[in-house]
């Protein structure tokens, strides 16, 4: 045996006797005990389409609200989508059901919130609240900022009903966007690359105008503080969405970063607005590792400058916020093969040799926690190797390069949760293509 092999079999051997098992699909009390009393639990997903991500990611959130006291979940959604969700969640909305409260989130992949996995969230999330008096009432938050125009919509919405005499100046502002129609990435090509003006001067005037109406109607005792809430970060959202799609045409990097910042400073706005009575808030954040995951110990970071929610968590908070990956060796994943494309239910390839998903795949196990903090299995995980990352789009015929990307594990994550084999995640509306794909046959070739 070569010197390279028995290094790599010393090591599966470490990890092996490092990881903690988890029994059964419902098993988390070893997740729970190494996330301790943070007060900020980031759980990722290595795809957006995988049923074992969203559902044990539901899991340890319940767990995490029920056992240790956590107050709400901020997820990488759409603010106004989310927002409908935690007024069905805390007894506030107008939605029925948690079927009706999903609806808001209508654009592409419609099936990364609208599925069966967060259906059966949801409803604990509602059960669960009904037996708490309103003001301890868990609630669910969206991070993201792809909601220009709807967030716009929901500004409005609010200055009509509580600050008239502001609404028709907001409305004539926001009417900048108009000669670029419904199309924020429009919006984007023709102040960012063409030169043409845009809207950042009326955006910011809004917000300046709607904190200092809040802020005034607070102290006259006069605001409801969830409804002023949401509206101060619509008016944030479209600030910030501004920028971002003025920027995506100029520099990947920039528009990224401009993305995951937003995220942590709607974080950071969550966490005041949570403890302004006093108490410090406990938060799970749902994303995908590529956000979650310190950017630093990754070669996106390192070689292109891009930083991250988790990164700027890490910096903020530091042992206080628990970064959870996961990750898996095969299965089925629900994506789409092109942006906006049909639904589907496609074999995901075996790991790559050269891969930490392959690296655990090797310990034999077929569900672990894996901790990342201490341990004499982490010098050698160090070592930079590749990990995948599947988002909405999955392209098996360009893995190497669409979907592997070098890390360094234990800088990156404070804990990973590996699951062999899992499957895709069950869509509310699957569609024709979805129905009809399945996972490849035992022959299907592996990753090289």
């Amino acid at each position: 045996m070569m010197d390279s092999d028995r290094n790599e079999q010393a090591l599966v051997d470490a990890v092996r006797s490092a990881a903690l098992p988890l029994e059964h699909e419902g098993d988390c009390q070893a997740v729970l005990d190494l996330i301790g009393d943070a007060h900020f639990v980031l759980l990722g997903e290595a795809s957006h389409g995988t049923h074992e991500f969203y559902a044990g990611r539901a899991r340890i959130t319940q767990a995490l609200i029920a056992r240790k006291g956590f107050h709400a979940v901020a997820v990488e959604g759409d603010w106004p989508d989310a927002h409908r969700i935690n007024r069905f969640v805390r007894g506030r909305g107008q939605d029925a059901s948690v079927e009706a409260a999903l609806r808001g989130f209508r654009r592409f992949p419609t099936w990364m919130w609208r599925n069966a996995d967060v259906v059966d969230f949801v409803g604990w999330l509602h059960e669960h609240n009904r037996s708490l008096p309103s003001s301890l009432r868990e609630g669910f938050y969206g991070l993201d900022l792809y909601s220009l125009h709807s967030s716009m919509g929901e500004v409005l919405r609010y200055l009509e009903a509580e600050h008239p005499e502001l609404a028709a100046l907001a409305r004539e502002r926001y009417a900048c966007f108009d000669q670029f129609g419904e199309d924020s990435q429009l919006y984007g090509l023709l102040t960012g690359v063409r030169g043409m003006p845009g809207c950042a001067e009326q955006v910011v005037a809004n917000l300046l105008d709607l904190r200092r109406r809040i802020d005034e109607a607070a102290r006259a005792g006069e605001v409801d503080a969830e409804d002023a809430f949401d509206a101060e970060q619509n008016a944030r959202l479209v600030g910030n969405a501004e920028a971002y799609y003025r920027s995506m045409y100029m520099s990947d990097v920039s528009s990224w970063n401009l993305r995951d910042a937003h995220m942590a400073q709607t974080l950071q706005a969550l966490e005041r607005h949570l403890g302004r009575h006093g108490e410090q808030p406990k938060i799970v954040v749902w994303a995908h590792n590529s956000h979650l995951g310190d950017a630093r110990a990754t070669e996106m970071g390192e070689r292109r400058g891009e930083l991250n929610l988790g990164q700027l968590m890490r910096e903020r908070h530091g042992s206080d916020a628990f970064l959870v990956g996961w990750s898996t060796h095969g299965g089925s994943v629900t994506a789409a093969s092109d942006w906006d494309g049909p639904t589907r239910r496609m074999a995901v390839q075996p790991a790559r040799q050269d891969s930490y998903e392959h690296l655990m795949h090797a310990t034999g196990m077929e569900r672990f926690v894996l901790p990342l903090r201490t341990g004499p299995h982490l010098q050698g995980l160090r070592e930079p190797r590749l990990e995948r990352a599947i988002g909405v789009i999955y392209r098996p015929e360009t893995e190497r390069h669409s979907h592997y990307f070098h890390a360094r594990l234990p800088d990156q994550f404070d804990a990973l949760i590996h699951i062999d084999h899992t499957c895709a995640v069950q869509p509310l509306e699957p569609g024709t293509h979805w129905r009809t794909e399945r996972e490849a046959p035992e022959t299907y070739p592996s990753g090289k």
